[in-house]
C-alpha cells in the first residue's frame, strides 16, 4: 500500500485531518490543479486517511510541479 494520495483539499485542512486522526506526515506539496499531494509516514496512516478523507481522494493522478533543488554555492 502506498503512503502517498492526493486530495481534494487545502494543505491547512489536510494537515489538520492528520492532527485529529493523529497520522504523521512526511511530505506535502500542492498540485498545479488544485489540492495536495500528501505522503504518510506510514502505511496504516495512509489506509486511515484514505477511509476519513474517502471523498476527497482523488483517484487519477494529477500533474505535479516541477522541482528542481537549488544547490548552494560555495
Amino acid at each position: 500500500m502506498s503512503r502517498a494520495m492526493q486530495l481534494a483539499m487545502s494543505e491547512k485542512d489536510a494537515l489538520a485531518l492528520c492532527a485529529t486522526h493523529k497520522i504523521g506526515v512526511s511530505a506535502i506539496e500542492g498540485l498545479p490543479g488544485g489540492g495536495v499531494r500528501l505522503v504518510c509516514n506510514s502505511s496504516n496512516g495512509a489506509e486511515l486517511l484514505r477511509q476519513k478523507a474517502k471523498s476527497k481522494v482523488i483517484q487519477a493522478e494529477q500533474l505535479r510541479e516541477k522541482h528542481r533543488p537549488v544547490s548552494p554555492l560555495w
